[in-house]
């Protein structure tokens, strides 16, 4: 069922399609470079970008890479949960900088310290990497907080593909001992790369994010058509337990990606996982980084995480 989106987003839709409409008959393609671009002029809809007293850059430093990694803490000499938060950008896109006002946010009304990994981005380097990156910054966490006091408990956040790479880690942690999770919060997650849920086709054309742009980037994240491969990678096809991290999770109504989401909070359900689902019925893929544009449902977002961080 296609979903109807909020007053609040028509014109902001009505400019994006018709930017899609003219790329498409221009014959533009997709690039790297385009879709960051495109992607990094929605911080202009994020002004509200709220002071956090300890902000610090840090880097987790390997043998053959680093990985860079913003700390937030609105109260560093209060030990507070610990928040490790993925990017979303279709495994493409996205970067610390731009998910700054995001971080603000959640440290500043959550009450907790948020940890914001920089991670490798696809076609440069694609899947695992970026996973990669993201299990050793959670691994180590503790090692970027000397000068920040924190709680022992650990939770992971991540929309879109930050979504899936939360998912993909709490499925790992199943058989890795080393990767502790205590919960996960899931915006509008990618779950499934095997394009086969409903809304893919119900909600997949006019409302910015588009069905054809994520098989785009699932063939940029992969650079595979073994389809073993992309099921195996696809949390919401993988081992489910009740062994999984208690779980939150947002969808959006007029999300292509809606239903992966929702299944994936049912499977959850099915096998005794403590989760928590709430449905933004009337918003689009990426609402929170239209924050100007839909505040009062950024800042519900913000204080149902800020509820589900208390009870860590």
């Amino acid at each position: 069922m296609r979903g109807t989106v909020s007053a609040k987003l028509t014109d902001f839709l009505a400019q994006a399609n018709s930017n899609i409409a003219l790329a498409k008959q221009n014959n533009i393609q997709f690039t790297p470079s385009i879709l960051r671009e495109n992607l990094n002029k929605l911080s202009g809809l994020m002004s509200d970008s709220p002071a956090v007293t300890y902000i610090a850059d840090k880097t987790l430093t390997l043998t053959d890479r680093s990985i860079n990694v913003r700390v937030y803490s609105p109260a560093p000499n209060t030990a507070l949960p610990v928040l490790v938060h993925f990017h979303g950008g279709g495994h493409m896109c996205g970067s610390v900088e731009l998910y700054d006002p995001i971080c603000r946010h959640l440290a500043s009304i959550a009450q907790c310290v948020v940890i914001s990994v920089e991670y490798r981005l696809a076609p440069e380097y694609p899947y695992p990497a970026g996973i990669d990156d993201c299990e050793y910054a959670l691994i180590h966490y503790a090692d970027l907080l000397d000068d920040v006091k924190y709680l022992p408990k650990v939770t992971i956040i991540g929309d879109s593909a930050g979504g899936a790479i939360c998912t993909s880690l709490s499925m790992k942690s199943l058989t890795d001992k080393r990767i502790n999770i205590d919960q996960q919060i899931l915006i509008y997650p990618s779950v499934d790369y095997t394009l086969t849920s409903p809304s893919l086709d119900s909600n997949g054309t006019g409302f910015l994010l588009e069905t054809t742009r994520i098989k785009w980037y699932f063939e940029q994240y992969f650079q595979s058509t073994d389809a073993n491969i992309i099921k195996q990678a696809s949390p919401l096809l993988g081992p489910m337990s009740a062994q999984l991290p208690k779980t939150l999770i947002f969808t959006a109504g007029c999300d292509p990606l809606r239903d992966e989401g929702i299944a994936y909070a049912k499977a959850l359900t099915a096998v005794g996982v403590d989760v928590e689902h709430h449905s933004l019925d009337d918003m689009i893929h990426a609402y929170m980084l239209l924050h100007d544009l839909v505040k009062d449902e950024c800042m519900k977002t913000y204080l149902y995480i800020a509820k589900f961080m208390a009870k860590v």
